[in-house]
């Protein structure tokens, strides 16, 4: 077997800390990889004159998996969101957001363990249509659905569901007031439930939604959606297992995936061995998963696991005193 390559960008503010920590993990557990280091955002810029070099983009098309750390994208000065560009240069229709319950993180509940898959490439955030009036007083955009893309996107989230052992899956929309696109979206979801008689199929209003997930959160299994819903929806859920410090996400097309962490680069805390790595450790565990490494996979999560519940060498975010590397070789001793 040839060596597998990962193009690995370690990102801005706190992001070559964790990305130094989960190498460091993936090596100890006996994955062998091999790393390209590439650079994106705001170290690009300084280093290139661009948020996202062509170099880069080429290394991840090579290699056709990347790990990435937390990127920053200027606000509000025409520069293109980062993760959006490399969604699309990529075709990264789907985007996972699993959130699962470790004692230990203080969180409000417990034994949570939901998966939003959302839809990537559509909806609010294609781009298309962006319009603001020459007087300021206007702004237009406009959303796009296809039967094609929320067709992928759902039997996706039932395939990953049947293959995982799930039992439900939960079409969130908004098909009441946007009748055409989420009409759509919501016409195609149940299509594609009929196909899947072995899992139960339900559907929700996306305010309703994020209701029940406050609520009741245990009633949720698999949630699917299109991409503005997704975005708020999976970042509600991280906050009921401690936050996105504790929330991976996985960006997968047809022949290539991107892993991240889905924090911020939290430049406050950069450099002061301070962050926690937990986000972007489980994002290399789906990544693992991903390259059919499953038992490898296993024994990252258990380590972690191990190191929250028992509160050794826990970063403050989780209730201890310890910095990046300390809790990192928590993990490394259990491995």
């Amino acid at each position: 077997m040839t060596q597998q390559r990962i193009t690995v960008i370690r990102g801005d503010g706190i992001g070559p800390d964790i990305i130094n920590a989960t190498t460091q993990i993936l090596d100890k557990v006996g994955c062998d990889f091999a790393y390209d280091y590439a650079d994106a955002g705001l170290v690009a810029l300084e280093n290139h004159g661009e948020l996202l070099p062509q170099a880069t983009l080429d290394l991840i098309a090579k290699n056709k998996i990347a790990l990435k750390g937390p990127l920053t994208t200027p606000v509000g000065e025409g520069f293109t969101s980062i993760n959006v560009s490399l969604r699309k240069q990529f075709k990264l229709f789907a985007n996972l957001r699993p959130v699962l319950s470790f004692k230990g993180t203080k969180a409000r509940y417990e034994d949570i363990d939901i998966i939003t898959v959302r839809e990537n490439t559509q909806g609010m955030y294609s781009g298309l249509g962006q319009v603001v009036s020459e007087d300021g007083n206007e702004a237009e955009a406009m959303s796009k659905i296809t039967r094609e893309g929320a067709e992928k996107i759902v039997t996706f989230a039932y395939e990953m569901a049947r293959r995982e052992g799930r039992k439900k899956v939960t079409a969130v929309h908004k098909a009441n007031i946007l009748k055409s696109t989420s009409g759509l979206f919501l016409k195609v979801a149940r299509e594609v439930g009929e196909r899947y008689p072995d899992i139960e199929s339900a559907e929700m209003i996306v305010d309703n939604t994020c209701m029940q997930l406050v609520m009741n959160p245990h009633q949720f299994d698999v949630i699917v959606t299109t991409n503005l819903f997704g975005d708020i929806i999976s970042d509600l859920c991280a906050g009921l297992v401690g936050g996105l410090g504790m929330a991976p996400g996985a960006n997968i097309g047809e022949d290539c995936a991107i892993f991240e962490a889905v924090h911020g680069s939290a430049p406050d805390i950069a450099g002061k061995n301070l962050a926690n790595p937990t986000s972007v450790i489980l994002a290399a565990v789906q990544m693992l998963e991903y390259l059919n490494m499953g038992e490898k996979a296993e024994k990252v999560r258990a380590a972690l696991k191990d190191v929250i519940e028992s509160g050794d060498r826990t970063t403050r975010d989780l209730g201890g005193q310890a910095g990046t590397t300390e809790f990192t070789q928590a993990i490394l001793e259990r491995l």
